[in-house]
């Protein structure tokens, strides 16, 4: 009996340790993987599997049961959006439980600024080498596109956003956008002040996806828009954020001009209308302050 017991709390423990992923199809052959993390978008086709962001080592094993409920082709191409170990620390434990060919190595972008990010990270932080060496394709430019399953896939890069070295990823013809945590509707934006991050840079690209998106009636619909967290959305969705993100930049832009310190700005409650939505605003508060402030990166 008391192995029976045994054996039953193990298993009860191992379940509660399986990340939980829930499969969302959002249209054409384009799926969201939420859960265990940031959302990880795969789009699949006859040419194989391509997955925006791989969550962490520890979700890998379910990302890859997600990805093999909708196809059974092997993963080609992967994008990491930024360098947060949330979106980017399952690369490798991804691919090796895909069974990939190592001479067929699928090939993995993201901005170089991710790369150089991890080899040399801010003060304080440890390098990342191993996760580092799984990004073979990275780009330099505005943009870097590629077609994959009948379909033309862009990927922009949106600098000094959340961070430095930021990528939005869209599915031309399915009609989906991937933006990584620029864009989180349910909570303040996150500004890496250390890794590149910066306000004028995140509203610049919440307008970067806004120009990108076309709603279809009554402002609903259209294209899609993956966050980095939090629901599915829409153009009207990103465009309240953008406000919000906009007009608490002018709010705190205006303190301090009038020679406010951080913490009598924190103490203005420039954010006291949106908190109730978007959660506690000090870190976000601060980001911006110091990013108005020229703080040193």
């Amino acid at each position: 009996m008391r192995s029976l017991l045994l054996t039953i709390a193990l298993l009860g423990s191992a379940f509660a340790q399986t990340p939980a992923i829930e499969t969302l199809h959002i249209q054409a052959n384009v799926y969201m993987l939420i859960g265990a993390g940031g959302n990880t978008t795969v789009q699949v086709g006859k040419d194989g599997v391509l997955v925006v962001d791989s969550k962490s080592e520890a979700a890998a094993p379910a990302v890859l049961a997600a990805i093999r409920k909708l196809s059974d082709k092997p993963i080609i191409w992967m994008v990491n959006t930024h360098l947060h170990a949330d979106h980017t620390a399952g690369n490798e434990a991804l691919l090796k439980l895909g069974g990939t060919d190592p001479v067929q190595r699928p090939r993995v972008i993201a901005h170089e600024n991710v790369l150089n990010r991890m080899a040399n990270p801010a003060p304080g932080s440890q390098p990342r080498v191993a996760e580092a060496s799984s990004l073979n394709d990275t780009y330099f430019g505005a943009y870097k596109d590629f077609f994959f399953n009948s379909e033309p896939v862009i990927v922009y890069h949106m600098p000094q956003a959340h961070t430095d070295g930021d990528s939005m990823v869209f599915f031309r013809r399915s009609d989906v956008l991937a933006t990584g945590d620029i864009f989180t509707p349910e909570r303040y934006p996150f500004l890496d002040l250390p890794n590149g991050g910066g306000i004028q840079g995140e509203i610049d690209a919440l307008n970067k996806i806004l120009e990108i998106t076309v709603p279809e009636r009554y402002q609903e619909g259209g294209t899609y828009v993956v966050p980095g967290h939090g629901r599915l959305c829409d153009e009207a969705d990103v465009v309240e954020y953008r406000d919000m993100v906009t007009v608490i930049r002018d709010r705190i832009q205006d303190l301090i001009r009038k020679g406010m310190t951080v913490d009598q700005v924190k103490a203005a409650k420039p954010t006291r209308d949106y908190d109730t939505r978007y959660g506690t605003p000090d870190m976000f508060v601060e980001a911006v302050y110091a990013s108005l402030k020229g703080a040193p990166r």
